[in-house]
Order: structure tokens, then C-alpha cells, then sequence
């Protein structure tokens, strides 16, 4: 079984009330439900912005979604009246998460977006749900490239729009050669068709790819974060009462087990470290 269908029958839909989430599609009913959050509006739809193609976070095989961002994104919405078969699932890249906000494309972008002052005067956040590191993925045999410091006159492959080029960038000097492909998938292959010598997001997305079958035991992740990414709901600027009831709900996923059981189910079998949970709403 490979790591994107890690969620099996029981891990999926047989954690009863701790686990709510996308059986896979956005049409399965799961078997129990959180708790209304205060304001809930029970029947209404959402639209959310997710990614599909990050192992373990946010996959789509054909009409079917995976994936902790996809289970917390699901949760939530259960939690705010709205039930799996109302949700519209739109697939965003890195590069038009905050803009899809920003023009109403979707309500909500639950994607690996990371909370920075930059993002939060264009949006708001709910969270943080999670905390991850930026870091490096490099060919299995590499030895040289030991952390970004070692870049220098390396190719380093990262996605626009996203807050993993301005670290390396602004934080590391050096002759790093920078190429940006659409989509993390993209900077991977090509670090495996040894086009580019490194692909820099952060580690739990790394993990995800550094498990699929094409690339185990090829790939690695170098496994010296060197930033703190946390992970926030982008929601539309100027939506408080929204805000407040997501957190409410990620709240809720943190405390009844549901948060630990998705990452178990999605994110563990990568070999990745799961984090202590983060207070959404501090």
C-alpha cells in the first residue's frame, strides 16, 4: 500500500468520532460528527482551497481527496454546520493560494499555508494547526548538502509564492542557482532526473514525497529544519466572526484525538516526527 492511501477502511473511516474526514471524496459521510461551534449555520456549503499533490497532506486520486490538510479542512466544516457532501474542493497551487482568497475564489485555503506578516495584511488566519520546519530534499547518495549553508554553487528548486525562496535567499549568501517550477511534484522530479541538486519546502511535505514508491530510497530529507512554519486556515481579510469559529473548531480536532489520528493515519507512516500540537487562536 503506498503512503498516499496510507488511510486505510479503519484508519479512514473506522476512527469513529476522532476522525471526520474525506473518506477520500468530498461525497462520503463520515460516521460521526464534532459539535456544532457556537454560530454554526447547519446545511450551508463551503468552498475550500486545498493542494493535490503533496503525499499525506493533500492528495486527489481521481474524485477522491486525502490527507491531514484535507481532514482538518473537512472537521472544520463539519464543525461549522456545513457536511461533507456540501463542500466544493477546488485545487489551488502555492502560487494562487492568497489571491484565490482575495477574489473570492474560495472561502477558505487549507494548504500549507504558512502564517506570516506578509500573508495577514492581505488575509486573516485561523490556527496555527500545525508546526513544521523548512528543509532540504536531496538525492539519497548525496553527502555534500548538509543544510543550506552547503548550497553554495548548488541548484536549489522551490515554488513561487511560497515563503521557502525568500528563506534560503534572504538568510543564506551565497552562488545558489534558484529555479521555480509550478508545483513542489515538479521540483522533485527534477531532483531525481538530477536536473537540480535540492528542493526546499518544509520537512512534513518533504517526508511525504521522500515515502512514494517512485522515490524511496532515492531521495532524502536532510533533516536540519531551519525555520518555524506554522500553519494556518487563510480565511477572507475582515471576517473576525469566521475566524473565531474556525478556531473554535480546530480547537475541538486538537482536543477530542482527531488532529493526532489523521497525522497517525496520513503523515506518520513517512517516518516524520509528529509535532506536539500548536493553540490555534494564540
Amino acid at each position: 500500500m503506498t503512503f498516499r492511501r496510507t488511510i486505510t477502511a479503519v484508519a479512514a473511516c473506522g476512527l469513529a468520532a476522532a476522525m471526520l474526514g474525506a473518506c477520500g471524496s468530498s461525497n462520503d459521510s463520515p460516521n460521526a460528527s464534532p459539535s456544532l461551534v457556537p454560530g454554526a449555520t447547519p446545511g450551508g456549503k463551503l468552498n475550500i482551497g486545498i493542494t493535490v499533490d503533496q503525499p499525506g497532506l493533500g492528495w486527489r486520486d481521481g474524485d477522491k481527496y486525502s490527507g491531514f490538510d484535507v481532514d482538518t479542512a473537512t472537521y472544520v466544516a463539519r464543525s461549522l454546520g456545513v457536511p461533507a457532501e456540501k463542500i466544493t474542493w477546488t485545487a489551488i497551487n502555492p502560487t494562487e493560494r492568497i489571491s484565490a482568497i482575495e477574489t473570492g475564489k474560495v472561502d477558505m485555503v487549507v494548504a500549507t499555508l504558512s502564517i506570516t506578516p506578509d500573508r495577514k495584511e492581505k488575509i486573516d488566519f485561523a490556527g496555527p494547526y500545525f508546526h513544521a520546519h523548512q528543509d532540504l530534499l536531496v538525492r539519497r547518495n548525496d553527502t555534500d548538502i548538509t543544510g543550506p549553508e552547503t548550497l553554495n554553487g548548488r541548484t536549489l528548486c522551490t515554488v513561487p509564492g511560497t515563503t521557502s525562496a525568500a528563506n534560503i535567499t534572504a538568510r543564506y549568501r551565497g552562488n545558489i542557482t534558484l529555479v521555480e517550477r509550478p508545483q513542489f511534484s515538479d521540483c522533485v522530479a527534477a531532483l531525481a532526473n538530477s536536473e537540480v541538486d535540492a528542493v526546499t519546502t518544509d520537512d512534513v511535505i518533504l517526508a511525504g514525497y521522500a515515502a512514494e514508491p517512485q522515490y524511496k530510497g532515492k531521495l532524502k530529507v536532510v533533516g536540519k529544519g531551519f525555520s518555524d512554519e506554522l500553519y494556518g486556515i487563510g480565511i477572507k481579510k475582515g471576517d473576525t466572526a469566521l475566524v473565531s469559529k474556525v478556531n473554535a473548531a480546530l480547537k475541538q480536532f486538537i482536543a477530542d484525538g482527531s488532529w493526532k489520528a489523521s497525522l497517525d493515519a496520513n503523515v506518520r507512516p513517512s517516518g516524520y516526527n509528529i509535532p506536539s500540537p500548536p493553540t490555534p487562536g494564540s
